[in-house]
């Protein structure tokens, strides 16, 4: 599996910390110096059944700069929100694991790392 990491995101350290533990391989994907592509993210949002606004940080310094606050939540809107998280990284919700079986999954709870522990 891959991690998408922010080294300094204290969800991403105990998902490093749970999967460690459990003896579960992954590769660090530092995607804020590694950002991924608008494809590449299409298909994590695929993977994880969910649309950009819903992996978005909207509490983001980027987030207020840009005015998503106001942008529109339709499919219409999904190519404007893709590309702005592409341009900002620090808006995709970390930690994201994309499993090896085109699965997906965000990370941020003790019952998706669990969930997480389980799939590996």
């Amino acid at each position: 599996m891959e991690m998408w990491n922010n080294p300094s995101c204290s969800k991403c350290a105990g998902a490093r910390a749970r999967l460690d533990a459990a003896d579960v391989g992954y590769r660090i994907r530092p995607y804020l110096d590694e950002p991924p592509s608008a494809e590449e993210l299409t298909e994590v949002l695929r993977r994880l059944g969910a649309e950009p606004w819903d992996i978005c940080r909207t509490g983001e310094a980027a987030a207020a700069g840009l005015g998503l606050s106001a942008w529109g939540r339709e499919a219409a809107d999904r190519e404007r929100w893709i590309a702005a998280m592409v341009a900002h990284p620090s808006l995709i919700q970390r930690p994201i694991l994309i499993f090896d079986d085109g699965t997906a999954l965000v990370a941020r709870t003790p019952e998706a790392l669990d969930a997480a522990v389980e799939k590996a």
